[in-house]
């Protein structure tokens, strides 16, 4: 067991969860609902950690509170060993709805973050201008969200996350509302920006294909409530084939031990 210090567990994870639960009460009153249970795992620098099981397991409850958005019934999360008691820009967060200021224009929504730290002016300018060129969206400066195609938006959601310059990612299924073909290429843009500019990433998904494309780690989550059922470290080299025979093995490997019913 580390030492601890007030708030600060001497030589923390970059990211801990340790002994997580959620639960709400019942719409009706009567009792409650245990969304997440005993929730325990590390994010370790610069990994690719994907969270991955079945749609309504409680993903996005367990991403919230890792963001500091909601906070545990039961358990702590604490990043780089300091307790989490709410957001930070240490932690960026995409989601699925980029929720992007329509009356701004792409640079506007990425130096939103910067301008509102007070970071100087030419700075704020050079941060714009660097992951606006690392998302590809260099000549969409002056172009406003609806004039943006829905992978286009996406970038901009990751631009502006990166931006604010975090420790940690945190993407809750961006790319779950495209379709299939601007979905994979949003996967391989994912990971080469990731390869570009190395941050400590936790993504969350239910599709197989797209957790083996991306992860360093995948933990296996179970239906609520939801624990953890496995971890798989998927040791394959970047860029990865959906039909290599290893990958294809993985995927099986991961789909039969999932939980398919609710």
């Amino acid at each position: 067991m580390e030492r601890t210090e007030g708030n600060v567990i001497a030589g923390g994870a970059v990211l801990e969860c340790r002994n997580v639960g959620r639960s709400f009460d019942n719409y009706d009153g009567n009792g409650r609902n245990e969304v997440l249970r005993n929730m325990n795992f590390e994010v370790h620098e610069n990994e690719f950690l994907v969270l991955f099981g079945a749609g309504q397991c409680g993903k996005t409850t367990l991403l919230n509170i890792l963001a500091g958005l909601d906070m545990p019934t039961e358990g702590e999360v604490y990043t780089r060993g300091r307790k989490v008691t709410g957001p930070a820009p240490e932690r960026g967060v995409v989601y699925q709805k980029t929720s992007l200021f329509p009356w701004m224009t792409v640079e506007e929504n990425v130096g939103f973050g910067p301008s509102v730290r007070h970071v100087p002016e030419k700075e704020r300018r050079e941060l714009v201008k660097r992951y606006l060129e690392l998302v590809g969206l260099t000549g969409f400066e002056k172009s406003y969200p609806g004039q943006l195609s829905g992978g286009m938006r996406q970038r901009v959601g990751i631009a502006r996350a990166y931006a604010n310059q975090p420790d940690i990612m945190l993407m809750d299924e961006p790319f779950g509302h495209l379709d299939a073909q601007t979905r994979y290429m949003m996967e391989e843009e994912l990971q080469r920006i990731w390869q570009k500019e190395k941050r400590t990433v936790v993504f969350v998904t239910n599709n197989i294909e797209e957790a083996l494309f991306l992860a360093d780690r995948i933990i296996l989550l179970t239906n609520c409530p939801t624990h953890i059922k496995e971890e798989y470290i998927i040791d394959m080299p970047h860029p990865r084939d959906y039909v290599d025979s290893e990958f294809l093995r993985l995927r099986q490997l991961i789909t039969d031990n999932m939980d398919l019913t609710l």
